[in-house]
């Protein structure tokens, strides 16, 4: 049984847009871990576990943006981003960018569903199938 490709009003852009944030941000939490043991003398054990458990958690959660469950997810992956900043200061910019970028794929790509769903409503509406 072979699956069919998506077709332009399957593909989700709030998806794509978040899982393309997730993705790149999994690099920087990843980052964040030598900086943590060398400059903050956080033990490499809790910083692997932070930095590297929240870059896989951010890749583990781009993958399941299926379900609305996951954006909830990756809104609590941006306040741990945040919460870094605790450790290393320049999460609290880092992290804010990330949010920032998160939000704006989140509801914009919203926006572009909704507005795609109604242009495709009203083409149906004036071409009916034959």
């Amino acid at each position: 049984m072979t699956e069919t490709p998506a077709t332009d009003a399957q593909r989700s852009p709030q998806r794509g847009m978040c899982a393309a944030i997730l993705s790149l941000e999994a690099v920087a939490l990843g980052l964040t871990t030598p900086v943590m043991i060398n400059l903050s003398d956080v033990a490499w054990q809790t910083a692997c576990l932070i930095g590297l458990g929240l870059a896989v958690a951010c890749l583990v959660v781009a993958g399941m943006l299926r379900s609305p469950a996951a954006y909830a997810v990756g809104w609590l992956i941006q306040v741990a981003a945040l919460a870094l900043g605790f450790v290393i200061p320049l999460m609290f910019v880092l992290g804010a960018i990330f949010a920032l970028l998160w939000g704006t794929a989140y509801f914009l790509g919203r926006k572009i569903e909704r507005e795609r769903a109604e242009a495709y409503a009203a083409y149906r509406a004036e071409h009916p199938p034959a």
